[in-house]
């Protein structure tokens, strides 16, 4: 894997622009580090040279901001020649419902061709990558297995590897960076929203999971990219780091995306997990429990027809967490799966859906299968541990920043 190394002079220019983000927090206290983290995206300096005279495909979306201008935008303004955009699941403006297929345009603003990777294909085509020289990547990950963007990241990466082009990816801050937990996904249950054998929550930046993905062999024919990595910068895997932008619809702040890696799992089942509400991946309810909290699902910007449209549910507001408590837990949440199946068994009503997606969010039919059968969350977690442990030997290799505080 070709890791860029920076020169110091590089490092003393890139810290000419100063990030907008807010300062790194350790998990364990309030102490601020002196130093903003300072995403890849932002250190110019650093890449702006490698893009001259280059023809230039970019992997972008709403996230992908430097401070308070789109990558686009940026690099048009410097005289970067972009030939296509590539746009990942939402699309290129952050829009569509999740699963939404999205159609190939063109930016209005920009009259820049867009391929949608998440329409009729997932992998660029030849002739997308035709007159392209080399390919940019800057989209902003939540850490979860099953957040498709590390799906499309292996896709570009097998297509740069297919046409011998170069990808520079510019490295996000992760903000559940801070641990590593879940089922390490079985490959007979490999599928787009799972397609590495990797646990739910896999503690890495997109640029360590990239590095992990050559390294590992795991393209197409055990391909290798030609990669470059645009570090983050006063970054380790426990700083704080809020999203300035959604990364989705349905993830609109700091809570919905702490919680997410527990409360996704609610997909494969009956229960709302908050789509059309003011408090996606925060809520969760059924119209046929008696709890004292209710909300009702309405169609809205991200969830056109969400599940339960219109039916008041009873249940849970996880939105009254603390961050930093659901920070401090670090680990998934399973015991919220438990109490609701739980629940809707008492009531006879059903929990999984029939089309087991449960088991592609999971990365195998072991977690349904135990749940289904009445074993308790110490019981579920303890048959992880060897294949975390395996992981974490897997991770260490790839590792950019310090998992210390």
């Amino acid at each position: 894997m070709n890791i860029l190394i920076t020169t110091l002079l590089a490092i003393m220019v890139a810290s000419c622009h100063p990030s907008n983000t807010k300062p790194t927090m350790p998990v364990k206290d309030n102490s601020y580090l002196p130093q903003e983290v300072i995403p890849g995206a932002e250190r110019v300096a650093i890449y702006e040279p490698m893009l001259k005279n280059k023809k230039v495909a970019l992997v972008v979306n709403q996230t992908s901001m430097v401070k308070n201008k789109h990558l686009v935008d940026t690099l048009l303004k410097l005289g970067v020649d972009i030939k296509v955009i590539f746009a990942p699941e939402h699309g290129f403006r952050g829009k569509a419902d999740a699963g939404e297929v999205v159609s190939d345009t063109k930016d209005t603003k920009t009259g820049l061709p867009i391929v949608s990777l998440y329409g009729k294909k997932k992998k660029p085509l030849p002739e997308d990558m035709k007159g392209v020289e080399m390919v940019v990547f800057d989209i902003q990950d939540t850490g979860v297995r099953f957040y498709t963007y590390i799906s499309t990241l292996h896709y570009v990466m097998e297509a740069c590897a297919d046409n011998k082009l170069p990808l520079i990816l510019l490295d996000r801050p992760n903000p559940n960076s801070h641990y590593v937990d879940g089922p390490v996904l079985d490959p007979a249950f490999k599928s787009f929203v799972g397609m590495h054998p990797v646990p739910v929550v896999y503690g890495m930046t997109i640029g360590e999971y990239a590095g992990m993905i050559n390294g590992e062999r795991w393209l197409l024919n055990k391909a290798k990219c030609d990669l470059t990595i645009i570090e983050n910068k006063h970054y380790h895997h426990h700083s704080y780091y809020e999203l300035p932008v959604r990364p989705s619809p349905n993830l609109p702040n700091i809570k919905s995306v702490l919680l997410y890696p527990s409360i996704c799992f609610f997909e494969g089942t009956t229960i709302s997990l908050g789509r059309g509400t003011d408090k996606p991946f925060q809520v969760l309810g059924h119209p046929k429990l008696n709890e004292t909290f209710s909300f009702t699902p309405m169609p809205n910007e991200g969830a056109k027809e969400p599940p339960l449209n219109g039916q008041k549910c009873f249940g849970i507001d996880l939105s009254t967490l603390t961050t930093g408590s659901i920070m401090a837990e670090k680990q998934i949440q399973i015991h919220y799966l438990i109490d609701f199946h739980e629940k809707m068994k008492a009531k006879g009503e059903k929990f999984f859906l029939d089309n087991h997606f449960i088991d592609k969010l999971a990365g195998t039919d072991a977690l349904r299968k135990q749940i289904e059968s009445g074993k308790t969350e110490k019981e579920i977690r303890a048959t992880w541990q060897p294949g975390l442990d395996a992981f974490k030997k897997i991770r260490a290799k790839y590792l950019i920043y310090s998992d210390g505080q």
